[in-house]
């Protein structure tokens, strides 16, 4: 299974706002690394705040919109309702890179005198640039 990595919609308007990422159709890119992505809709479910049992035990878990419409969720920006839950939740998207690190590494910008071995390592780098 490739990695997964979830995107928080608040962070790509920042990145997309200081030209640091691009974002066309289903393919995010981040324009530093030239990193490419494959993204979908999804939500990052932070708690549930109604007190009932989490039935659909889906606390701290990135599930795509697609699968939480299926359920019979109702998403309302920060906020989710499926059947008596209710959760604070994340909006955003997960993305799977495009091809594999190796292939990257390959076709891609150099990665500046940094030592990027790994999908992880670049997302490392380029989020430090911004903390």
């Amino acid at each position: 299974m490739k990695n997964r990595v979830f995107f928080p919609q608040v962070a790509l308007d920042e990145w997309l706002g200081e030209d640091r990422v691009d974002l066309r159709n289903d393919e995010l890119t981040i324009k530093s690394e030239g990193r490419k992505y494959r993204i979908i809709e999804a939500i990052r479910v932070l708690s549930e705040v109604s007190g009932s049992p989490d039935s659909h035990e889906l606390l701290g878990k990135v599930k795509s919109k697609a699968f939480l419409a299926e359920l019979g969720a109702e998403i309302l920006e920060t906020s989710m309702i499926l059947g008596d839950n209710a959760y604070d939740v994340v909006p955003g998207f997960v993305g799977a890179p495009i091809g594999t690190f190796a292939d990257h590494q390959r076709g891609g910008p150099p990665s500046q005198g940094r030592n990027l071995t790994t999908d992880e390592d670049l997302l490392a780098a380029f989020l430090a640039t911004k903390l």
